[in-house]
């Protein structure tokens, strides 16, 4: 009852659903009032996760609308969906389009980059500019040793459940981080907070992902992404860092691309530095005042 108390204290808001397709309904959660800023989360985030960012912007001047992917959060997660990231990525535009948001910036974290990255490619008229988070080019929804773990998901609630899922998640957020002292019992439950809702649906959505294939490449097309993009790293060694060769890639492809180390920090910046998250929101939207000659 202790941890069900303390963790009313530290989450979001409650967000409402929008539907963008027959049993397929995304969780948005809308604070404040400014320019749009849209931030997505990873594969095991949330609006939660955001939880240290989105009150800086908001003092700061932004709305901030957080949408979660088919499959991630509070979202829904239909068994027989499309979780390709270039379907995952029309959703959101569904979305900002059901809002009438346009040219917002995005901020979003891990796998939540492609999708970002996919959405300027296709809709360039919602995005003015990408604050990836240890985000990088990603060509699959799940990785070969997410897809390996899938392939036990059946066994998964009959060898601990929910207990099991925590534990792998706190080791992964603390072997992800700078400093772990941020991974407390009350975090661990709110990262997972959406599993533990529908544990069957959560496993069936994930091998989903494991399965899906996505229908176009998206670094062939980086060159078309014309938006800022500003890639936040985490200056201490970590799990779950983007690799060398994606930096390296992003660097040659993109028109207009900037790298930012963050000390202090590992995979999970919003957690650990949230006000470096926001100096670099705040610098890419000057960037692109800037550019635009001061018209927004």
């Amino acid at each position: 009852m202790w941890l069900l108390c303390a963790l009313t204290l530290i989450l979001p808001p409650a967000g409402r659903y929008v539907a963008v397709a027959p049993a397929e309904s995304l969780r948005v959660t809308i604070e404040g009032a400014g320019a749009p800023v849209v931030l997505v989360p990873g594969l095991f985030g949330s609006a939660f996760g955001f939880r240290r960012v989105v009150p800086l912007l908001v003092e700061a001047g932004w709305r901030t609308i957080v949408v979660e992917p088919l499959g991630v959060g509070g979202s829904a997660r239909p068994e027989r969906a499309d979780y390709s990231l270039t379907a995952q990525a029309a959703r959101v535009a569904a979305v900002l389009d059901s809002l009438g948001v346009r040219h917002a910036v995005l901020v979003a974290h891990s796998l939540g980059g492609s999708i970002a990255l996919r959405l300027a490619v296709a809709r360039p008229d919602l995005v003015s500019g990408i604050v990836s988070l240890e985000g990088g080019p990603a060509e699959a929804a799940a990785t070969p040793g997410f897809r390996r773990a899938m392939s036990f998901a059946p066994w998964i609630k009959l060898f601990g459940g929910m207990r099991l899922i925590r534990g792998q998640i706190r080791r992964y957020l603390a072997a992800a981080s700078g400093d772990p002292a941020w991974v407390t019992d009350e975090v661990v439950a709110g990262y997972t907070a959406g599993a533990a809702a529908d544990l069957g649906a959560t496993l069936k959505a994930f091998i989903g992902m494991a399965a899906a294939r996505e229908p176009q490449a998206l670094r062939p097309r980086l060159a078309a992404v014309r938006c800022p993009v500003r890639l936040l790293v985490g200056a201490v060694p970590h799990q779950g860092a983007v690799p060398q060769r994606e930096l390296d890639l992003l660097a040659a492809a993109l028109p207009r691309f900037a790298i930012d180390s963050i000390s202090g920090a590992g995979h999970f910046a919003h957690e650990e530095r949230p006000e470096a998250v926001l100096e670099a929101v705040m610098h890419l939207r000057a960037d692109v005042l800037a550019r635009a000659g001061g018209v927004n």
